[in-house]
């Protein structure tokens, strides 16, 4: 299929002003690159924000190509980029289509240039899946979301529990002692229960753990996230239960102990300096979005979709270079600065997070979310409550 076409332009000439102030925030390269290998994934979940799940559209052998064509620019060695497969389930395109589609970049992994990650809901993992991520040395992600009871929200195209069948393909990965992480999403159904939570997860065997807590974006707008309450309270039981517990690195908690380690031995210059990744996202037909993998795949003309270009046109390395004059970028970057100045939690937070807001509030420019306050404000007001309570102790 041809890529889509582009409303807008981007005929305006790069200018100093918009450069430097893009530059303020953001890295030149990005650390990471999310590759869509298909659109089309096996499971129904009820808080997916996935639009197009259901439709089989799969990347051609060409795109795949053309992605590890712009990433030669933009990998080094010393500095590998990650390449992250994700969105719908990658493993739904079978072992040999996907060998195709990592094959032009096979060259770049060699080098050192770049590794390959995949985000998957383990549902399809075979002997022959853990072949080949051996073989292309994966990182790989499990997506769970805890026990059976805490896991009802992740179910199949029927809506049948998909719990077994996760379980199984975890249970192929540790047998083949295949390292992996795991993200589980953090809705209502096991918001308090942070405890029950932990202990499954550190059955798994997995070396980190994330926490997303469920979020208002793509089409998932009629489910009630969890209040700022609810997460605070489920931070504070999270730091109780590691500071108790031996298990897998909390992906939260070791990102709010860098930024209290560095600030505490003089070093919070590194963390303040440190400029935002701005992720560019490639959809199956090649399509590239920035700053936020959910706003691929998302209809807006005032936006022109958020696209950037399409890598069978132009090389994101192109992209980039122009992304200081699209409009939705433009918008990002004032709501960056309107954070910097207005938010408490700014220091420690640093303002991302581009998908939240517009799916939030609408807009790009503007600021708090209730991804920020369940998400960063939840933590650091969990971890002062912590604090202060010990303090008195």
């Amino acid at each position: 299929m041809r890529p889509r076409k582009r409303r807008g332009s981007m005929t305006q000439r790069c200018g100093s002003r918009p450069h430097r102030r893009y530059g303020r925030w953001f890295a030149r390269k990005p650390q990471t690159v999310v590759v869509q290998p298909t659109s089309f994934c096996n499971m129904g979940c009820f808080y997916c924000y996935l639009r197009d799940k259901g439709l089989k559209n799969d990347m051609l052998p060409a795109t795949a190509a053309a992605v590890a064509e712009s990433l030669a620019g933009l990998a080094s060695i010393g500095h590998p980029l990650g390449l992250v497969w994700h969105g719908g389930e990658p493993l739904t395109l079978g072992t040999e289509k996907f060998s195709a589609l990592l094959a032009p970049f096979e060259t770049l992994r060699q080098d050192g240039r770049m590794h390959h990650y995949v985000q998957t809901n383990a549902t399809l993992v075979t002997p022959a899946w853990c072949d080949l991520l051996e073989e292309f040395e994966f990182r790989v992600g499990v997506s769970i979301d805890g026990p059976a009871a805490l896991n009802t929200q992740r179910v199949d195209l029927r809506g049948r529990p998909a719990f077994e069948r996760i379980m199984r393909g975890v249970g192929l990965l540790r047998e083949r002692g295949i390292p992996f992480s795991v993200i589980a999403v953090v809705g209502r159904e096991g918001i308090g229960h942070p405890e029950e939570l932990l202990d499954f997860v550190a059955t798994l065997g997995c070396h980190s753990v994330g926490f997303n807590i469920e979020e208002t974006e793509g089409v998932n707008t009629e489910r009630r996230p969890p209040t700022r309450d609810q997460a605070e309270e489920f931070w504070r039981r999270v730091l109780a239960w590691s500071r108790s517990h031996r298990g897998p690195v909390i992906r939260e908690l070791e990102r709010i102990s860098e930024y209290l380690s560095l600030a505490r031995s003089g070093q919070k210059d590194d963390w303040d300096n440190r400029l935002l990744d701005p992720i560019p996202t490639v959809t199956w037909n090649g399509d590239v979005v920035l700053l936020s993998p959910e706003l691929a795949d998302t209809s807006d003309s005032a936006y022109a979709d958020f696209l950037a270009g399409n890598v069978r046109e132009k090389t994101i390395a192109h992209m980039l270079r122009e992304a200081p004059h699209l409009r939705y970028v433009r918008e990002f970057l004032t709501g960056l600065e309107r954070c910097q100045a207005e938010c408490e939690f700014f220091d420690f937070c640093r303002g991302a997070q581009a998908g939240n807001r517009y799916f939030e509030n609408g807009s790009l420019a503007t600021t708090e979310t209730n991804y920020c306050r369940v998400s960063r404000q939840a933590l650091v007001m969990a971890l002062s409550t912590t604090a202060k309570k010990e303090q008195i102790a």
